[in-house]
Parts: structure tokens; sequence; C-alpha cells
């Protein structure tokens, strides 16, 4: 595996780390949202790096998905990429965070967040340490 990928890859494993410490938090279920997009995110800079494709400069993940569904054969919750993606901008200010039209996700629907972006980190690992 190339360095900057398995770096993408590290970057991603520290949000899932952060994850793990405030997932049954429910103050904080929206960070547990924010931070799942930033690992799904990472997950698909290190398998666009790994493969020798642009990496463009957006945290995008449906732009994101698009390129790596190109490369790779992974499955993916579009709705759910983008109502995270939504979530990038609107986890980080007071006035509009979570998950629109709802406000803040519940605990239950952070952890199934969290679950999809751990199974997206493992997946690409594993595709792009095997190539």
């Amino acid at each position: 595996m190339k360095k900057q990928a398995e770096s993408w890859l590290e970057a991603a494993r520290s949000d899932l780390i952060v994850i793990e410490e405030i997932v049954d938090i429910e103050e904080v279920a929206h960070m547990v949202a924010f931070h799942s997009q930033q690992a799904i995110e990472k997950s698909y800079k290190a398998a666009l790096e790994e493969y020798d494709q642009l990496i463009p400069k957006t945290n995008n993940t449906i732009t994101l998905s698009k390129k790596v569904e190109k490369i790779i054969e992974i499955e993916i919750d579009e709705d759910l990429i983008d109502q995270l993606n939504d979530l990038y901008i609107d986890s980080r200010y007071p006035t509009d965070i979570g998950f629109l039209p709802d406000g803040k996700p519940s605990v239950e629907r952070a952890k199934m967040v969290y679950k999809y972006a751990t199974e997206t980190y493992k997946l690409i690992n594993k595709k792009i340490t095997k190539k």
C-alpha cells in the first residue's frame, strides 16, 4: 500500500477511535455523525490515492463516492452519504446541527452511521491492501 493511502486510512481510523469514546453520549450524537463523515471521506481518499487518482480538494462525500465507485467495487448508501455530506458543515455550527430536517441525530441514528463508516473503512482497507 502506498504511504499516502496508508496515511489517509490512519486518519480515518483516528476518527473512528474518537467515535468509540463518544458514541453513547446523546449530547454529542451530531459529532458521532460528523466524525463518521470524516472517516468515510478519508477512506475514500485513501482508495483514490492507492489507485493513482487525482484527489479533489473537496469534503463532498458524494463527489468522492462517485470517483471511488469507478475504481473499486463498493456498495454505497447514497441517501446516507447525501445526509452525511450535508452534516459536514451543519454539525460545526450550533444553529444548523443535525440530520435535516430532524435536528440532532438520535444515539441510535449516530450508531448506525458509525457502523456504516466502520464498514466503509474496513472494506476499503481490505481492498487496497490486497491490490
